[in-house]
Order: structure tokens, then sequence, then C-alpha cells
């Protein structure tokens, strides 16, 4: 990467660590046969996928057997709902031998999800619904927290839903949803299921690195990771490089507003609400300063408005923000400044004064 520019897009994609470049060439190189053979190449590459299996399962506190490898995050997302689906039908006809008054209503499967998830899971919920496969329940969160209220997803619970599907921390705005305390209250709720039970699925992709994620701990069935968003990731150091990032982005904050004043709002700050310490999703407000105008306008700065897969949206406001009560016109300012665990204060001082020419070249 060019020297003289700052990345702070690392909720997009992280660059890769030494390390993790040596052990992809190394797989490229000598992993390259079919894991099944029992020539060199191929008994190195089950080697490598074996440990690769355990490694993840450590990382999120699960069991290797419990891995899955998938292309990536909107595969896995897609497989957790088909899934889910498919689990509702084979449970539906044991539990219509035992309950028959189930057969009086053509039922769907129910899925329960928020208004604010990746599109990897939003289109997947809509297909199945637009194609009759599935009933789905859109959660809107909360306009002053910027979350689901528990109480909003229980009370959406139906005698046929099969899948609750909540992110764990929001890719735009870094808000952390409460997972735990949904998956406790739905696992009470399961024990009088008997043999429809909830399945739960917390998309993991923009938590993974910035915070501890553990899949017991959070009570969930599924949970989706994504490794280009966690690259840089040695998982011995996380809280280390968790207090970095923190303590990074804060340093962001105060001089974004000692800069522009009363001209900064931020759209990632909610009462209450838990954020990831590494995202500053930022608005500067007036005329002419679209989010997307700034940023084509930086010498130095390196970021997005929001979601990769939204790139292409133009002068539209981000649906995320809107959702979580944004204005039109804050919203369709805002750039989204996301932090790695080497990003300096250094780093932070070139970004704010790129900003503030762009600022003053555009008004």
């Amino acid at each position: 990467m060019d020297p003289t520019r700052v990345y702070m897009d690392y909720n997009a994609t992280t660059p890769l660590e030494a390390e993790v470049v040596q052990t992809i060439t190394e797989a490229l190189q000598k992993a390259w046969g079919n894991p099944s053979s029992t020539y060199p190449a191929g008994v190195k590459a089950k080697a490598m996928i074996k440990k690769s299996r355990e490694s993840v399962a450590r990382l999120v506190g699960g069991e290797a057997d419990d891995i899955i490898f998938t292309s990536g995050g909107t595969e896995a997302n897609n497989m957790v709902f088909h899934t889910a689906v498919e689990h509702f039908w084979r449970n539906w006809e044991a539990a219509q031998e035992t309950h028959q008054h189930l057969n009086e209503n053509r039922v769907f499967p129910h899925i329960v999800t928020s208004n604010v998830e990746h599109d990897s899971v939003k289109l997947a919920a809509e297909y199945l619904q637009e194609n009759r496969k599935a009933d789905v329940t859109f959660i809107s969160v909360s306009q002053e927290t910027a979350h689901v209220e528990v109480q909003d997803i229980i009370a959406a619970v139906r005698p046929n839903t099969c899948l609750i599907s909540i992110m764990l921390a929001n890719n735009e705005t870094g808000v952390i949803m409460p997972i735990q305390e949904i998956c406790s209250r739905v696992k009470a709720m399961n024990k009088k299921r008997e043999n429809l039970r909830i399945l739960l699925h917390t998309d993991a992709a923009q938590a993974l690195g910035k915070i501890p994620v553990n899949a017991r701990e959070l009570g969930v069935d599924f949970l989706t990771i994504v490794g280009h968003k966690a690259a840089e990731l040695v998982t011995n150091n996380l809280l280390d490089y968790e207090a970095h990032m923190q303590k990074t982005r804060l340093y962001l904050e105060e001089r974004l507003k000692a800069v522009f004043k009363d001209k900064i709002h931020f759209n990632s700050h909610y009462p209450g609400s838990d954020i990831l310490p590494n995202t500053c999703n930022v608005s500067i407000l007036g005329p002419g300063l679209q989010g997307w105008r700034v940023l084509s306008n930086c010498t130095r700065l390196l970021a997005s408005v929001g979601a990769a897969c939204h790139s292409d949206s133009g002068d539209k406001p981000s649906d995320i923000l809107l959702s979580c009560g944004i204005p039109v016109a804050v919203a369709a300012n805002a750039v989204r400044l996301s932090l790695g665990r080497g990003t300096t204060k250094a780093d932070v001082d070139a970004v704010v004064e790129d900003l503030k020419e762009t600022v003053q070249l555009l008004c």
C-alpha cells in the first residue's frame, strides 16, 4: 500500500499479517493435493485443514467437528437459513403426530431477524419470504439505542418460529446487540416447545478480532465468522488490541470534535449501547459534504461510507443509519472510519488534517 495513505476501512477487510501470508504460501506450495489422497501434498493438505479447524474452534469456543468451512460469510449465512427451514419441516412432522390440531392450517417456518442486518442475511430472508418458503419478521432496532430490544424479539416468536438471526455487532454503527440475553430467554422458551425448538444464529463477522467472540458463552446454535475481516488477528493478544483500538478511536473522536466542533455528528453514539472499539461512523455537517464526495477528494484517507455491498448507492443515505434514527441529511454525509490494531495517533492526526483540508476545498 502507498505509504502516504492511511487505511481506515478495517470493517470492510483487513491487510494480511506476514504469518498469514506465510501459511497461505505454504499451503499453495506444499498442500495443493487432494486431502483424501495418500501422497505427500494430499496428506499435508489434510493436516493443515485439521489444524485450521481446531484453531478456529479454539478461537470461537466451539468443537472442531462443528466447524464448517464455506466460501465466505454470504454462503455461511445462507446455509444457516436453509438449514433452519429444513430442520423445521423435519420436526413439524413429528409435532403434527403429537398435536393433531397443527394440521388444521397450512403453516410456513417462521424466521425472526432485524432490520439492520448485512445483505447476506437480509436478502436470504427476503428470498425465502418472497418464494413462500418462510414467513419472516424484521424487528426494527430502537432509534434510541440502535440495537434490537430483547422484549421485541421475544414478542415476535410464534409456534412455528424456527430461527432467530441477529448480528453480534453492526458493520456500520459498530453497535453490539444483546445476543446473550436473547439466547437465554429463547432457551427458556425452548424447554416448553418439545420438538419445535427455535435455532439461534448470530453473524459475528464484524465482531471477530475486535471483541471476544465465544459461541458457548453467547448461547448460539450457529455462529458466522469470516477470515478476511480478521486476517490480522492473533488471539493471544486480543484484549491488548481491543484496548489499543478503543484508545485510538477515542483520540480520533476527540480530534474530530476539536477541528469540526458543532459541525460533527457521531452516528455510532447511542446512550446505553456498547460499540466495537474500532468503529467511528461520523458525518461532517453541511451542504455538498456527502460521504462519498468527501472520501473521493481526500488525498490520504482510505475509508468507505458503509458496507462494501452498498458502495454503488451514490447519494442514497444508508438504510442502516436511517433505521437507527439518523436524519436523511446527516446520514447522506456519513463516513465510516474503522481502525485496526496497527492504527496510530499519527495516522489519526494525518486523517483529521486530510478531512479538514478536503472540507475546506468542498466548501
